[in-house]
């Protein structure tokens, strides 16, 4: 899954950092697993929109369907 590398790897190096005392790399390691959440909430974002678009996608389809039945067992009266 998206962002799942980074927040391992921000993991590993926030752990390193924290046993060797160094907070350059502990901090490194925080901004790393922030970075893989933003991803993974990025990556929710786009698939919900991908949902929806091809949810309205198909209602459309299902609906213009309808019109064309709906239009074939009832022709217009005007026409005759």
């Amino acid at each position: 899954m998206a962002g799942e590398m980074d927040k391992m790897k921000g993991k590993v190096k926030e752990a390193a950092g924290a046993v060797t005392g160094d907070e350059s790399l502990e901090n490194e390691g925080k901004v790393d697993q922030a970075k893989g959440n933003v991803k993974q909430a990025a990556e929710k974002v786009k698939q919900g929109a991908k949902e929806a678009v091809g949810g309205a996608a198909d209602k459309a389809k299902d609906a213009a369907k309808a019109a064309e039945r709906q239009t074939q067992r009832d022709p217009d009266p005007d026409d005759t």
